[in-house]
Parts: structure tokens; C-alpha cells; sequence
């Protein structure tokens, strides 16, 4: 734990919504304890299997379950806030694109080339409110990207690595310049492993590379439809894989990406990144790790436009002014993206800086800070893996909670 991040969460939340958090993480563990995560990686699955002879883990059918005991125990092997490189309140260029918008035409879909990524990269570079950049976009060279990015911008970077030249690539600039991370979804709802990614997990790992990893799971979909619901669903996925890394490669630096999301019901249930509780929602994520002396990298000032109207600046703007007011670590998703993350606008990348830069948290809209909600542990326990559409706490809970 760390103390210093628990007071200042108790300073900006209020002490019955730290409560609400540390009892989050007990759910998680009941979650990773009674639920398993789906695992067919047998690297993965061996390292949990030297823990059954103490009852601390069970590999059973192709799923993995584990104990609070052996969670608290990789915790202490991982590297806290004290020695990671990247200061709190950190906002970075993240995500990653497919498209590019064209800010002339109004629209999007423009396929993005490597001159996009020189352009981004540059940006992040000379900044001052820009702490460092992932990839943005999206090219088809994972090698032609990274070295992009290393080569125009000096600030920390994260990527992906899906294959052998990918990963050596990225040994060779982390041995020169140390403030990358490599980024993964190591696992997808609800509660399994993407096998896609599971192979490279374990070599970068090995390798001795800072993961980041990230787990969306979807209040009302996924998980839960209330906060410390969906916040459980999506710490118990990112400590399965922190587990993982630690009992692989003890010490290897590990990053708190959870991005837990909300499905709204009035648009076909798909995510909405503009909600001022989405932004409020990861705010909490982050002071959760914070707290457990994690480093941690979460999204917010994200929007539901389409398009580059005043609502797509308003939102930035509130999310970077939640942010400012109550604190946090690293950011991804403030500055360029429309629509489902769709769409990489360089437009609104800089006006989006231009508001980062003027933004106080006076500019930040009231947020009732939530309590412990007793009905979505019940929720875990009765639908467990399934679905929470038809959930009772959903149906309870729609215009109630996250729709603003």
C-alpha cells in the first residue's frame, strides 16, 4: 500500500468512497478466487501450477483460479510508483486508430500512413502538456512505427509487439532509452485470456520489458452495472495478468491499464467514451492503483462525436478538468479521437492540447463520488461469466447512474 496516495485519495473521494474502492479490490479477488480466469497458454498455466501443492492457485480445465494470498505476494514484487519513469499527471497521446479524419472534408476513414506518425510523434515531442505518446494510429509495420516514434519522439512511448523481429526491436530501444512499455490486452471479457496475444506476453515478459496492461470489460455487458461493479471485473482481469508477469519474470515492471467502460442503453448498449462518468469512472480505477502503489494508466476526456463539434472540445475539456481535480496518473484517449476511437483527428489533437493547457479543476462538473453498492457483488454472484443485459442491478440502475 501506499500511504501517501491513500490520503490523497481520501483528500480529493471522501473516506466512504476509498472504502468503496479497497472493497473493490476484495471483490476482485473473490473473482479471480471463484470465477478463474481462461487460460490455455501453457506457459501461463505452469507458472500458476507450482502453486497447488500450497492451495494458492488451481489450474483446472483450462482455467486458472488463484488466491488473495498469492495476488498480495506478486503486489509486493511489483515495481511501485517510486521507480517508474513517468511523473503523476501525465497525459500522452494513446490509443490506437485505424483511421485518420480528415479535418478539411469532415470526415473520417483516411487510411494512415507513416508520414501521420512522423507528424503525431513530432507533436508529443515539443508539447509541454503532452508526457509521451502510444502509437495514435495504426500502421501495418509494428517495426516502421516504433522506430518512428523512437526516432522523432523522446518522450516514453508504448507499442505493441506481435512478433519475434517486433520483439527484438524493442530490446534493442529499451536497452538504449528504458522509457518504453509494451501494450496489452492480454485478457477479454468475460474473464479469458486472448490467446491472440498470450505467446508474446510471455516473451516480452521474459524479456524483461515494462508491460501495460490493459482490460475493458462493460458495465451492463460484461460486468456489472454500478461503479464498484464494473471496477471489479476490470482490476480482478489486469491483476490476473500482473500475476502472471511477476510468477514469469519476478520484478518485471507492470502497468494498471484497466479501462473499464459503460454500456449506454439508449445508444444499442455500445460504449460511451463522452459520459462524464466514464471519465469519473477511470478516475477511480487509477486511484485504486495508485493506492496499492501501482503504477497506473487509464482514459478520460474522450467523446461520443462523430465529428469535430463544440460537444467534442467540451467533452476533452471536462475530462482533463476531472482529471486536474482529482488527480491521477497516466491518461490516454485526451486529445485526438472521435466516435469509438474510431478516427485519429489531427485538428482536434491540437485544440485538445490548447484546452490541456488552460484547463483547471474549477472547470470540472460536479460528481456525486459513489458508495459501495451491495447488489453488484450479488450481481458477480449470481451471473458469474454470463451476460449482465438483463441483469436486475442494470435494469434497476438505467437513468440512474452513469448518464451524464
Amino acid at each position: 500500500m501506499n500511504q501517501k496516495q491513500i490520503d490523497m485519495a481520501k483528500s480529493a473521494l471522501g473516506e466512504r468512497t476509498v472504502d468503496m474502492l479497497f472493497r473493490t479490490h476484495q471483490d476482485s479477488m473473490w473473482i479471480l478466487e471463484n470465477l478463474g480466469v481462461g487460460c490455455k497458454q501453457p506457459d501461463i498455466q505452469a507458472a500458476f501450477q507450482q502453486f497447488e501443492s500450497s492451495g494458492e492457485a488451481i489450474v483446472y480445465d483450462n482455467r486458472i483460479y488463484l488466491t488473495g494470498s498469492l495476488v498480495e505476494n506478486c503486489l509486493e514484487k511489483t515495481p511501485g510508483l517510486d521507480d517508474f519513469f513517468v511523473p503523476l499527471n501525465s497525459f500522452f497521446i494513446g490509443g490506437t486508430a485505424p483511421y485518420v479524419y480528415d479535418d478539411v472534408a469532415g470526415r473520417g476513414g483516411l487510411t494512415p500512413t507513416p508520414e501521420h506518425v512522423v507528424h503525431i510523434a513530432k507533436i508529443a515531442d515539443s508539447r509541454c502538456m503532452v508526457a509521451g505518446m502510444g502509437r495514435g494510429i495504426k500502421l501495418k509495420d509494428e517495426i516502421q512505427q516504433m522506430n518512428i516514434m523512437d526516432e522523432h519522439c523522446a518522450k516514453p512511448l508504448y507499442f505493441a509487439v506481435t512478433s519475434d523481429e517486433a520483439l527484438a526491436r524493442a530490446v534493442e530501444i529499451h536497452k538504449k532509452r528504458k522509457n518504453i512499455m509494451i501494450v496489452f490486452c492480454l485478457t477479454r471479457p468475460p474473464l479469458e485470456v486472448n490467446e491472440n496475444f498470450s505467446q508474446y506476453f510471455v516473451k516480452v515478459v521474459r524479456a524483461g520489458l515494462p508491460v501495460f496492461i490493459s482490460a475493458m470489460p462493460m458495465a451492463g455487458i460484461s460486468a456489472p452495472y454500478c461503479y464498484n461493479g464494473v471496477l471489479s471485473m476490470t482490476h480482478a482481469e489486469v491483476l490476473f495478468g500482473i500475476c502472471a508477469a511477476q510468477l514469469l519474470n519476478p520484478g518485471v515492471t507492470c502497468v494498471h491499464a484497466g479501462y473499464p467502460t459503460i454500456a449506454d442503453p439508449r445508444i444499442e448498449y455500445n460504449p460511451n467514451y463522452g459520459l462524464i462518468s466514464h471519465h469519473f469512472l477511470n478516475i477511480l480505477m487509477t486511484h485504486l492503483n495508485l493506492m496499492l502503489d501501482l503504477p497506473s494508466f487509464q482514459s478520460a476526456g474522450t467523446t461520443h462525436e462523430e465529428h469535430l463539434t463544440e460537444r467534442a472540445y467540451e467533452d476533452a475539456r471536462i475530462g482533463q478538468a476531472l482529471c486536474m481535480k482529482y488527480g491521477f496518473h497516466m491518461i490516454r484517449h485526451p486529445f485526438a479521437f472521435l466516435r469509438y476511437l474510431i478516427d485519429f483527428s489531427f485538428a482536434k489533437l491540437e485544440k485538445s492540447i490548447s484546452i490541456a493547457e488552460d484547463v483547471s479543476p474549477d472547470d470540472a462538473p460536479e460528481v456525486e463520488d459513489p458508495v459501495y453498492d451491495e447488489r453488484g457483488m450479488e450481481s458477480l454472484q449470481n451471473i458469474g461469466l454470463g451476460m449482465y443485459m438483463e441483469d436486475s442491478l442494470t435494469t434497476a440502475n438505467l437513468g440512474k447512474i452513469f448518464h451524464t
